[in-house]
């Protein structure tokens, strides 16, 4: 028998039926589902070791005690998130691996896409994030930097002779990566790829306009470029606020069905993905195409092995993809099948923290990327604040609720209640993939977070943002947002 890696809390911790009955899980779900949780959070704790064998599957069977069934389906989403893969055979087992931002991205994609996401909810996430990295990437910036994004300039000069849309992805994503912080730079991928998708749905275009339009983004590229080189930060940032509003203006014109048409996803067929996961990329592809009929039976399981041409086996595994996602659920026995459901946003929210874990994003990486959310919501809000019901919703959200929820960390109403009255989706998603890296990370926390006497402290910097947003004072309300935040560096070392 493999023996199981050590060091690895709560991994490596054996546990009583009666503490597994009484365990809690914030974000429940199945049984198999929690026990993936508790793997990856011990990887986590861990620091990510990559490489390490956690155990062979009768081992980590014992260690949860669980059934075989309920395991296979926890190393089904461990491994659907690139946490680890279970290796069969002599010396095998369950080995921690380095995921990469493709499942992360998918999962946002597939929640963003049922709730219908907007040109201008894009658009407004991109203006708050996008200045940001050009500042950082500015700041940072060394020969070779120099060097990548005039290369980047070159090449897009020579495609804006071929025929039809062409992505202009590379030079954002390279700003995003340039800025050295993880955490804008895979929220720059995610807008940038929806964006690419919207243009890519756009009526057909005549050919002295597409040149006109490939034409004036390539100055905007050049001029952001050599300003972000010469280190002016803050005439990058308006070069790019500049850009994104005439691309907007762009896909507001020209988008197929209207700016607020659903955003087709993905379809994956690549040869090295895992049939179930091309399989359950089909069915949310036709379940998107048809406009989301949620409760709607798309067939029973019989139907739907002839309809795929797959195994039993891989439609289930398709289907517990499906299910995990929220897209879709199988119901048995008489009149069932496969039914479409309304997605639920945890496992987006689980599977971009779990990769910006790894990928070491920092306290001030998250608390950088958290404050333009934070203070680019206070606008929309305070414009809505004489709306009903608008100040009641406000002041019920203040306090902080303690003591600490059953993951370790404090519960926070008043910003959530922010990020909703600002209506973004998108800035929404984001803020609360943010909270949740840092629930994992403050629930094995040592010495633990602030006690109760913090909370009454807490609410009254609350009290005092309330005040400037009910007063329609935005600078004030910036003000006392930026210092409150910065306290949050305190908490999170």
């Amino acid at each position: 028998m493999t023996t199981p890696a050590a060091g690895l809390s709560p991994v490596g911790e054996a546990e009583t039926a009666s503490e597994r009955d009484s365990r809690s899980d914030a974000r429940g779900g199945s049984l198999g589902a929690q026990v993936a949780r508790r793997i990856e959070d011990g990887i986590m704790s861990a620091g990510w070791p990559v490489g390490r064998n956690l155990g062979s599957e009768q081992d980590l069977q014992d260690r949860y005690g669980v059934s075989r069934a309920v395991l296979r389906e926890a190393l089904r989403l461990v491994e659907h998130h690139q946490v680890a893969r279970m290796r069969r055979g002599p010396g095998g087992g369950l080995f921690v691996t380095a995921p990469d931002a493709a499942p992360a991205t998918r999962a946002m994609v597939i929640y963003l896409d049922y709730v219908g996401t907007s040109v201008d909810d894009l658009i407004g996430a991109r203006l708050l994030l996008e200045p940001r990295a050009a500042e950082l990437a500015a700041e940072r910036l060394t020969e070779d930097g120099v060097r990548r994004l005039r290369n980047l300039l070159e090449e897009e000069a020579q495609r804006r002779e071929e025929p039809g849309i062409w992505s202009q992805d590379a030079l954002h994503l390279a700003l995003g990566e340039l800025s050295g912080n993880p955490v804008l730079r895979a929220f720059i991928e995610i807008l940038t790829r929806l964006t690419t998708r919207y243009a890519h749905t756009a009526t057909h275009t005549p050919k002295a306009e597409a040149v006109r339009s490939k034409e004036s983004a390539g100055r905007h590229h050049t001029a952001i470029v050599e300003a972000v080189i010469s280190g002016g930060t803050g005439q990058a940032g308006a070069l790019i606020a500049e850009h994104l509003t005439a691309t907007a203006d762009w896909l507001r014109t020209h988008r197929n069905g209207g700016p607020d048409a659903r955003i087709a996803p993905p379809l994956i067929e690549a040869p090295d993905g895992k049939l179930g996961e091309v399989v359950a990329s089909r069915i949310h592809h036709q379940i998107a195409a048809d406009d989301w009929p949620i409760g709607e039976a798309l067939g029973s399981e019989a139907e739907l092995l002839a309809r795929h041409g797959v195994s039993r086996a891989v439609l289930r595994e398709a289907v517990r993809l499906l299910e995990y996602h929220g897209v879709a659920r199988m119901r048995r026995g008489p009149g069932g099948g496969l039914l479409v459901t309304a997605p639920d946003p945890r496992a987006s929210i689980e599977t971009m923290a779990l990769y910006l874990d790894y990928q070491r994003a920092g306290v001030a990486n998250l608390l950088s990327v958290r404050e333009a959310i934070e203070l680019g919501s206070l606008g929309p809000v305070i414009a809505r604040r004489d709306e009903p019901g608008v100040s009641t919703r406000l002041r019920n959200a203040v306090k902080v609720i303690w003591p600490h929820d059953d993951r370790g960390a404090p519960q926070d109403p008043f910003h959530r209640e922010l990020a909703l009255l600002a209506g973004n989706p998108v800035l929404m998603l984001f803020l609360r993939v943010l909270t949740e890296l840092w629930t994992r990370h403050a629930s094995t926390q040592t010495p633990p977070l602030p006690g109760a006497e913090t909370a009454v402290e807490v609410e009254r910097v609350h009290q005092g943002i309330l005040e400037a947003i009910l007063a329609g004072d935005e600078s004030l309300a910036r003000y006392r947002m930026r210092r409150h935040l910065a306290i949050l560096n305190e908490w999170w070392h």
